[in-house]
């Protein structure tokens, strides 16, 4: 029978798809766009993680196209990272903005602390695997970071600091730095009160038991509970 969500059969929310766009510049030009907006600063490494038919070679033409119309910059924005660097004209300003000592709003309370947040391993925002390189683990262990399904890293500053394999069973560290470790376990700890994030129960850290590794201090502070299978933390 009929009701007032209409028949079974055609539940849920419905749109017609727009047609796709005829011509190839267009499409070209709108996915350049959409890969700026996404990435803030796109360079070679950054395109490495989208399936783009022709790589960054592919899209290269267009971006040049865009810088010649005002449309979108090329320059040294990050270090290290070439020359082919293309970002909008917003996304570089943010970027100076936050270079700065005083930061962005001109008012930094340098005693503070470090921030952490915690990212998708795969996110664009993530930048290590693709546009930077991972930074040596900690530790001797086989497990290496990778931009994985389910797995997080946690930045500090924007450097990498906590790597949480998928599952949350296995953390890896990228320094030893006390503050760093610590801001980086409270950011973790503040994703899972939070409710981004399920229990975590880690099992092992930098390739030993988490109950006898170097982050058990750092992250029993930040509100992990001790279990006999190692360290663990509910929402």
């Amino acid at each position: 029978m009929p009701s007032r969500s209409g028949p079974a059969s055609v539940g849920g929310r419905w749109a017609v798809a727009p047609d796709r766009e005829p011509d190839p510049t267009r499409r070209a030009h709108a996915r350049a766009e959409a890969f700026l907006e996404r990435h803030g600063v796109l360079t070679r490494g950054a395109l490495s993680t989208e399936r783009v038919a022709g790589g960054f070679a592919g899209v290269y033409r267009v971006l040049r196209a865009m810088e010649d119309s005002g449309r979108c910059r090329r320059g040294y924005v990050v270090e290290g990272l070439g020359a082919a660097q293309f970002a909008v004209p917003g996304a570089i300003d943010r970027v100076r903005a936050m270079s700065r000592p005083d930061g962005p709003s001109g008012d930094h309370d340098t005693d503070s602390g470090p921030s952490g947040v915690v990212l998708a391993a795969a996110d664009p925002a993530q930048p290590y695997g693709a546009a930077l390189p991972w930074p040596e683990t900690v530790g001797d262990t086989g497990h290496r970071p990778g931009r994985k399904a389910g797995a997080l890293v946690v930045l500090v500053d924007g450097a990498a600091v906590l790597y949480v394999e998928r599952g949350g069973r296995s953390l890896l560290s990228f320094t030893e730095e006390r503050a760093e470790l610590r801001a980086a376990a409270e950011a973790l700890a503040g994703a899972v009160h939070e409710g981004w994030l399920g229990t975590l129960a880690v099992e092992r850290a930098d390739g030993v038991g988490s109950l006898g590794s170097a982050l058990a201090d750092v992250l029993t502070e930040a509100g992990f509970r001790v279990t006999p299978k190692g360290l663990r933390l509910r929402a």
